[in-house]
């Protein structure tokens, strides 16, 4: 019995740190998308104003 226990322990210790592990992956992919959307985002907006003033 005890050793049915510690396995279900051991189990649940490694699901809860997959899920923590997942969830700072996530976090991380996340962040990294929306760096490169702003970044995309910052390098549009500077080609528009150049644009614009070129047609002024």
């Amino acid at each position: 019995m005890r050793e049915r226990a510690s396995g279900l322990g051991n189990k649940l210790i490694a699901m809860l740190v997959l899920a923590v592990a997942l969830w700072f992956l996530l976090k991380f992919v996340i962040g990294f998308i929306t760096g490169v959307a702003t970044v995309i985002a910052v390098i549009v907006a500077i080609g528009a104003v150049v644009w614009a003033v070129n047609r002024l």
